[in-house]
């Protein structure tokens, strides 16, 4: 694994100041990113253009389980992080373990949270805390029919 991407919060957070105060845009989006497909990567993508440095945070294997049920995920946690780090859109890769970034988002204060269009704006978990430290919320649209639900239904009835 990418250990120069791979950071625990502690360790990011303490480059994430420092970057801050060099002037560059933190951007940061979540999600479980359970089986990488190319709606992942167009969604990427386009985050990484609203900003000088992108942060995914990732769920841990535990709360993936919690939300998505006994059968994920389907890679584990420093899996997933090993991929994401090989993107070069990727700047660094956080694993969380609560059911939502609200408070890795809390110790980052990101200039600009990024989610898919599948959310509403106002759904958007750490929404109001980046807001209130100046930063913006964006919401990218989706890729349409592809999920990794979506995907594995296709492949059990295959």
């Amino acid at each position: 694994m990418s250990k120069d991407k791979h950071k625990s919060l502690s360790e990011l957070k303490g480059i994430i100041d420092s970057l801050k105060k060099q002037g560059k845009k933190i951007g940061f989006t979540n999600g479980c990113f359970d089986l990488i497909h190319v709606g992942h990567i167009k969604y990427l993508r386009a985050a990484k253009k609203l900003c000088d440095i992108l942060i995914v945070a990732i769920n841990s294997d535990r709360s993936v389980k919690l939300l998505k049920g006994n059968k994920r995920p389907l890679f584990p946690q420093d899996e997933r992080a090993e991929i994401l780090s090989a993107f070069e859109f990727v700047d660094y890769v956080v694993i969380f373990n609560e059911l939502d970034p609200a408070k890795t988002i809390s110790a980052l204060l990101p200039d600009i949270l990024v989610k898919g269009g599948d959310y509403k704006i106002d759904e958007i978990i750490g929404r109001d805390t980046v807001i209130s430290h100046g930063g913006k919320v964006v919401t990218i649209p989706e890729v349409k029919g592809k999920s990794t639900s979506e995907i594995m239904k296709k492949i059990i009835r295959s």
